[in-house]
């Protein structure tokens, strides 16, 4: 009396709704498969076009002490990198006579969690308020470990000492700074001002602070790190 019964289930109908079900199936995890390719791609085209925001947290050699706001170095290092096709941002969160230590006690507030990479110019202040390396390292180094846990690129910029402090003070923050670089795995340029500090027609009146000009020269130098830094950052979004 069975045998009826399994030849109904083997019937042409029969196979015709198995076939029918197997076709569905075969649609649903083809269009699935497409699906998860197109977001794959999507998403690594998005973190390749996706514009990378920068911060750059510093003194008033980044502040714009002196200039208009358009020609502070944020905004002119912004207008350089889209010149070469850069999608970049970067914003200004220098403040004018902010120590190292200045910079640690604002640093949640100013560096949000949506950045991608930091330029840290700190240090100037200290050099010209007589501080020990050893202070300003201590600083640095509480910085580049909350922006490491973060998950933020830097690109750490030493600077220059004012030539009353004398050889081996200049020396002994020159070392501090290259140290940092090495031992915490960041970019490195050695001297944010180096690039003005020699030439009085790059300088205001104070002999400290870069003109318009002074800002621009900064900006061609440094340009490569830069580029450097946000090629960090993309791969780190990936």
């Amino acid at each position: 009396m069975e045998w009826p019964y399994r030849l109904a289930v083997c019937s042409p109908s029969g196979l015709s709704i198995g076939m029918a079900t197997l076709t569905l199936r075969s649609t649903v995890i083809a269009a699935a498969a497409c699906i998860v390719l197109a977001w794959a791609t999507n998403h690594h085209v998005c973190a390749e076009d996706r514009a990378v925001r920068i911060v750059v947290l510093g003194d008033s050699l980044t502040a714009g002490y002196g200039v208009l706001a358009v020609d502070a170095f944020p905004a002119k290092l912004e207008r350089a990198l889209r010149t070469r096709g850069e999608s970049a941002a970067v914003a200004n969160a220098g403040v004018s006579g902010d120590t190292a230590a200045m910079g640690l006690a604002r640093l949640n507030r100013a560096i949000t969690d949506d950045t991608n990479a930091v330029i840290l110019e700190l240090g100037a202040n200290d050099m010209l308020r007589g501080f020990e390396p050893s202070v300003t390292r201590a600083a640095l180094v509480m910085i580049l470990r909350n922006l490491k846990a973060r998950r933020i690129v830097v690109l750490l910029c030493g600077v220059r000492t004012q030539p009353s402090r004398g050889d081996e003070y200049k020396s002994a923050f020159a070392a501090m700074f290259s140290g940092l670089a090495s031992e915490h795995d960041v970019l490195f340029y050695p001297a944010f001002d180096d690039a003005f500090v020699d030439d009085a027609q790059l300088k205001l009146p104070d002999g400290l602070h870069p003109t318009a000009a002074g800002i621009e020269a900064v900006v061609t130098r440094i340009l490569p790190k830069v580029e450097a830094l946000i090629d960090r950052a993309r791969r780190r979004d990936r």
